[in-house]
């Protein structure tokens, strides 16, 4: 899966227009980036990667390239 990939998988996850996001994004400075979006997060790695992400591991995120780095393992 391409950088390119992964952005767009996290904008539709997080209900964000494509092109919104870029590796450097943090995560705090998005309106969007609520409770909800982060339950979203946990169950597009189920769905999509079969990886069980914790609320801790989720709650860590600081920058949109922390779950890239994530998608990676």
């Amino acid at each position: 899966m391409t950088n390119q990939e992964k952005l767009a998988l996290i904008e539709e996850t997080l209900e964000l227009d494509e092109g919104t996001l870029t590796p450097e994004t943090v995560l705090a400075d998005l309106d969007e980036y609520t409770s909800m979006a982060k339950l979203s997060l946990i169950v597009m790695f189920d769905d999509e990667f079969e990886k069980k992400v914790t609320g801790a591991e989720v709650k860590g995120f600081e920058t949109v390239a922390d779950i890239m780095a994530l998608m990676e393992k």
